[in-house]
């Protein structure tokens, strides 16, 4: 009955020869390089191929596929599984951005070089891959950037895939709609060049915000491709397509250009604030080279140090999805303060924009600084002086300086008016006339104060910060969680006769009174006007995308509720009541039901869904021949 699931194989493009190369510049032009051999091409709209699968679709297809990736003979095994199925998962391409006298910034070369980008997607690859020039940053500076996929292209995941997704939490779940673009730029002089520089970046383009796992691997290999070039990357490209799948919450061994990383990705069943430690323990691990404590998380306190006395009134703006940028001297500082800011709310997801570092030549520029409206909840990082002016009417503003590690306790630094913000010259600190609705927390500044005369380690600092903001988030949300639960229908109103009930209405005057007994003075000791956070989180967007993924999770259990108590009733039996038309009408629906648990993953026991399924086939064998086979051979939608 579930014969017409298919896998849909990853949008990664054909299996071109990895000797075969592009050069493309900004513009979108493509000339063929040297090549060996010849790239499989696709079909018109670049259709995929798909293969067919037996009852249970998807879900076997997926397990298939992710045993497949898992294994090193995963491609013999798996029909369906493409070349560069397993650099997918990871990466969607690497990119070389040059500097060329007649085109500017460019993109020398785009690795597989099958890999889809479009011309605007290129264009936003190029400016953000370069440090203004303001910026001055000689050497070899790291950052990273987000920018918008192109609307209208095809996105087409592997169902297992998908599944990996939903076994993260929820803040790293990847958003279909951007990519990362992980930076090592380099810049040296260089005689021999007319411009007297060699500047260049190589650039991971990837959906996966795993920030740590791809500075770690680029800190590993761009020192060595600048000096080996092509060919190089071609290795590492290579050796990314047998990394096994990035499952959730197992211990994954990368290896890369003879180096191999220990991780573990963390998975929505951990503990908020935990992060299991992976530590080279037997002797298997005697070729790790490192073990990586986390594959998405900043240094927190040395982000957050400039902005020392406002950690507080910081987490209230990013709470409320307020506009904010932060303005510094250099990629790096920019784009991790934004990281560090938008996980400052974990474990609840921030659901605005947010760049890491911004530019003019950004697709975004005009959307993001018109005055003829409002400034979007956006959190932006920028190092053009020019913003200085452009953003001025936004209504907080974060100045950073160099970020370094405070040899000595940090000064005390006021809250400034944005008028006395006129250029990026401007001393460090933050600018706004935002009044906290919470009182400040002293005891959190005097215990990093403490930590700082005592030279406690910076990654200890940074996990006493990570600590106070998970149970700051925590004390916050726990009534929302609460109040949203108990909207939730009685189990015993679930009818197996008629569709689940509704959840009842989010009411924003019943969730005010019930914060006068359980509210979050039962976990946090901090005083204030939190009845008036609330009420302005609840206009937020990041109130709504908690809500939305809430209302979501809450249907498909009631779903699930609904095909458990549908497996309890004696279905043949009503069957034998009903006419054929009522019986055949009963099957389709519970043909759908089983699809809808497929196609949704609802939270169902396998046992429940093999019971349904031998309901549905002993009804359909209690029914005349001919109506046998139509309802065999029928799926459904």
């Amino acid at each position: 009955p579930l014969s017409g699931a298919r896998l849909d194989s990853p949008a990664s493009g054909g299996s071109g020869p990895r000797g075969s190369r592009e050069r493309r510049c900004a513009g979108g032009h493509v000339t063929p390089r040297r090549g060996r051999g010849r790239s499989r091409r696709r079909g018109a709209g670049g259709a995929m191929s798909r293969r067919e699968r037996s009852p249970g679709g998807a879900v076997e297809a997926g397990e298939d596929a992710a045993a497949a990736l898992a294994e090193p003979d995963g491609p013999e095994r798996c029909p369906s599984l493409l070349p560069w199925d397993r650099f997918s998962a990871w990466l969607h391409c690497v990119c070389v951005v040059g500097f060329d006298l007649e085109l500017g910034q460019a993109v020398e070369v785009i690795y597989p070089p099958h890999s889809k980008l479009t011309d605007k997607e290129k264009t936003n690859i190029c400016y953000l891959s370069f440090p203004d020039s303001n910026s001055g940053c000689l050497g070899d500076t790291q950052f990273c950037f987000r920018f918008r996929r192109s609307p209208g292209r095809k996105v087409s995941l592997c169902c297992f895939l998908d599944q990996l997704d939903r076994d993260l939490p929820v803040y790293l779940k990847k958003d279909p709609a951007y990519y990362y673009g992980y930076v090592y730029f380099r810049q040296v002089r260089d005689k021999s060049l007319k411009r007297g520089y060699f500047q260049k970046s190589l650039v991971f383009i990837s959906k996966l915000p795993y920030v740590h796992l791809f500075r770690t691997m680029l800190k590993q290999v761009a020192p060595e491709y600048f000096e080996k070039s092509e060919a190089f990357l071609e290795a590492v490209c290579s050796d990314v397509d047998r990394w096994p799948p990035p499952i959730p919450g197992k211990i994954l061994h990368l290896p890369v250009m003879g180096i191999i990383m220990k991780l573990r990705i963390p998975t929505y069943r951990d503990k908020p604030g935990t992060t299991p430690i992976v530590q080279n323990m037997h002797q298997a691990d005697a070729q790790v080279s490192m073990a990586l404590p986390t594959v998405h998380e900043v240094d927190l306190f040395r982000c957050f140090c400039p902005v020392f006395f406002h950690i507080q009134m910081l987490w209230e703006l990013v709470l409320l999805g307020e506009p904010l940028v932060v303005m510094a001297p250099s990629p790096s500082e920019s784009s991790e303060t934004v990281l560090a800011l938008v996980s400052c709310i974990s474990p609840l997801k921030y659901c605005s924009d947010f760049r890491p570092y911004f530019t003019i030549h950004d697709s975004e520029f005009k959307e993001y600084t018109t005055r003829t409206q409002a400034p979007p909840s956006v959190i932006l990082g920028v190092t053009n002086p020019f913003f200085a002016k452009t953003l001025q009417h936004w209504p907080h503003i974060i100045r950073i300086g160099d970020i370094k590690l405070p040899g000595e306790v940090p000064k005390q630094v006021k809250v400034k008016k944005l008028k006395n913000l006129k250029t990026l010259d401007s001393k460090p600190g933050v600018y706004t006339s935002y009044k906290p609705y919470l009182n400040k927390d002293e005891e959190i500044i005097k215990q990093l104060q403490k930590g700082v005369q005592q030279k406690r380690p910076t990654e200890a600092q940074s996990v006493i910060l990570r600590r106070y903001f998970l149970e700051l988030t925590e004390s916050f949300i726990i009534p929302l969680e609460r109040y949203v639960a108990s909207l939730m229908p009685l189990q015993k109103c679930i009818s197996p006769w008629k569709s689940p009930p509704p959840l009842r209405q989010f009411s924003q005057d019943d969730f005010m009174k019930t914060l006068e007994k359980a509210g979050p003075q039962l976990t946090s000791g901090l005083k204030g006007d939190w009845i008036g956070l609330y009420r302005h989180f609840l206009k937020s967007p990041n109130f709504d995308g908690w809500f939305r993924s809430r209302q979501k999770e809450m249907t498909q259990k009631l779903e699930a509720l609904h095909l458990e108590v549908l497996c309890n009733e004696n279905l043949v039996f009503w069957s034998q009541k009903h006419t054929e038309v009522e019986t055949v009408d009963l099957v389709l629906k519970l043909k759908n039901k089983l699809l809808q648990a497929d196609r949704e993953q609802l939270p169902v026991k396998t046992d429940t869904l093999k019971k349904l399924q031998t309901h549905i086939n002993d009804i359909i064998l209690a029914l005349p021949d001919d109506l046998q086979d139509i309802l065999l051979k029928t799926g459904t939608t």
